[in-house]
């Protein structure tokens, strides 16, 4: 990977029912502290589109992306991932990380279940 190149990371999750609102900020606000404290974190930043809960972040490497992944509080989160809502995910390495409507656009086309 050239050294400017990036890592980008996005992916978006729809509740399985209002019943999981609580549960799902409580795992959300932590992981974004985590993820926002993360060695190798560039940018990270989070928007509902309809009814989907999307994140968007920037690394400097996928290797940190996936440190993050699997440590604190974003592993947590993913231990309860299915038992609160369907998600699908997408990660590529670029020159130029994408605004929210391009990554966006490149998240509908892409992504995968999860």
């Amino acid at each position: 990977m050239h050294s400017d190149n990036v890592y980008v990371s996005i992916t978006g999750l729809r509740l399985k029912g209002r019943r999981h609102l609580l549960r799902f900020w409580w795992h959300t606000l932590r992981s974004m502290v985590q993820a926002r404290r993360a060695p190798g974190n560039l940018r990270t930043e989070m928007r509902m589109v309809g009814c989907v809960h999307h994140t968007l972040s920037v690394w400097t490497s996928e290797q940190a992306m996936r440190a993050f992944l699997v440590a604190g509080a974003h592993r947590d989160a993913m231990k309860v991932f299915r038992a609160i809502g369907n998600g699908r995910t997408l990660g590529f390495v670029t020159d130029r990380p994408p605004d929210w409507d391009d990554g966006l656009r490149r998240w509908h086309s892409e992504a995968k279940d999860v």
